[in-house]
């Protein structure tokens, strides 16, 4: 049997054996085997146009932005309600075309010409300009169902849905107007109070707001007010807290100072869910609390339920 045999140079005997891969020099002279690069494994980044989806700030969930249009702005996960536009509000209420709007050229003026950090009228220039609002607020006559209403509708976008001299005059003349042509008034709420901007001027809107709705009801007409998140100071103050009917969008925060300034003052732990609609509910400051998708149907029943005197009288 024929055997090979592999001869084995002797150690230090015959010349240095090649190695398999020939050393790097860098420019120091260090010797050493460069780490291959790996090319073509990198992910490249998806790029998702904005505008398309929004974050529920209570689920987390990622909504897409046309079914969240499609909903109302309401969460379809966990019923958040979103904020909502005063126009987006005014459609999702009244029957298509039917609303007139009121004074829609009613702009406020800076007479106390007021400066800070920034100067009022400059406030104003630029919440126009981003708002495409003349101010707060929009009043106008419309139809909900069967049912002529004078409705206002505020905007949280302009200036946090303050009430200046603006906004109490034009609530001021829708109540008026309902008044005059025997119409129930519906008055939708979200501001954070009194525009400091006008001092005096804009506490007086409170008074002003608060006297007409009492002529209103010397009248007999119905006023509904509905409360949306927030609603605080000198519009919860007012005309927000003093209809026949007061209803509340889930979760909306109400009160007069918010919980923070009120836990500073009083130095004392609130109860949990304080200055939320369902609390203010349990203890008897709101009648109902409405989702927004149900907000037409319900104001069409508790406006059938309320206008029936006056139809009847209208009807003898």
């Amino acid at each position: 049997m024929a055997t090979t045999i592999l001869n084995k140079k002797s150690f230090g005997t015959d010349g240095t054996e090649p190695a398999l891969t020939p050393p790097t020099m860098d420019p120091g002279g260090t010797s050493f085997a460069k780490k291959p690069k790996l090319s073509g494994t990198k992910k490249k980044k998806s790029d998702i146009p904005e505008g398309l989806w929004t974050k529920c700030p209570k689920c987390s969930t990622m909504i897409f932005d046309k079914e969240l249009d499609e909903n109302l702005k309401v969460c379809s996960k966990c019923q958040h309600h979103f904020t909502i536009g005063a126009r987006e509000r005014i459609n999702s209420l009244v029957e298509t075309c039917t609303f007139e709007e009121m004074d829609a050229q009613m702009i406020s003026v800076d007479i106390l010409a007021f400066t800070g950090t920034a100067a009022y009228k400059d406030k104003l220039a630029s919440n126009w300009k981003k708002t495409n609002l003349k101010d707060a607020v929009i009043t106008g006559i419309c139809q909900i169902g069967p049912h002529r209403a004078a409705l206002g509708v505020m905007d949280f976008s302009f200036l946090g849905g303050s009430m200046g001299s603006v906004v109490g005059e034009k609530l001021t003349r829708l109540i008026e107007r309902g008044t005059e042509k025997n119409l129930p008034v519906i008055i939708i709420s979200t501001s954070g109070g009194a525009r400091m901007y006008e001092g005096m001027f804009s506490l007086m809107q409170m008074a002003k707001t608060c006297a007409a709705l009492a002529y209103h009801a010397r009248a007999k007409l119905p006023y509904i007010s509905i409360l949306t998140n927030p609603d605080y100071a000198g519009v919860m103050a007012s005309y927000a807290s003093v209809g026949d009917l007061i209803l509340a969008e889930p979760q909306a925060m109400i009160g007069f100072a918010g919980p923070r300034v009120i836990k500073d003052t009083t130095n004392a732990e609130l109860p949990p869910g304080f200055q939320t609609a369902e609390f203010l509910l349990d203890h008897g400051l709101i009648d109902a609390i409405v989702p927004r998708k149900e907000m037409k149907v319900r104001l069409i029943e508790y406006l059938d339920y309320l206008m029936v005197g006056k139809k009847a009288a209208a009807a003898a």
